[in-house]
């Protein structure tokens, strides 16, 4: 029933920009946060950023931040992650997935919660130098 779908992704040169969509359906949008993680080929998987459904509040890594935007388009139960400045250490899969509630109910949103069951299937973000 819940499902996450991502789309996107490709091949870009350095410096270049993508901007990646996630598409939800199944749940009730703004009752759930959503965010971003990648995984680099032969790494583990890499927090990126996070948005609340509700209010807007973000997260970004600190690898992202300054480059990377995520937004929220309630209306059509979709986020983005708009990324601007790519660099080769970007090149991953990258994975929408339904962040935990703990997130939205922190004082102070310090990082992003993935320990849920929902995920999509994944983009390819290949950036080349």
């Amino acid at each position: 029933e819940v499902q996450l779908v991502e789309s996107g992704g490709g091949l870009v040169q350095a410096g270049g920009s993508l901007r990646l969509s996630c598409a939800a359906s199944g749940f009730t949008f703004d009752d759930h946060d959503i965010g971003w993680v990648r995984q680099a080929p032969g790494k583990g998987r890499e927090g990126v950023s996070c948005i609340s459904t509700s209010d807007g509040s973000t997260y970004y890594a600190d690898s992202v931040k300054g480059r990377f935007t995520i937004s929220s388009d309630n209306a059509k139960n979709t986020v983005y992650l708009q990324m601007n400045s790519l660099k080769p250490e970007d090149t991953a899969v990258y994975y929408c997935a339904v962040v935990a509630l703990r997130f939205r109910a922190a004082v102070n949103k310090s990082r992003c919660y993935y320990d849920t069951d929902y995920w999509g299937k994944g983009t390819l973000v290949t950036v080349s130098s």
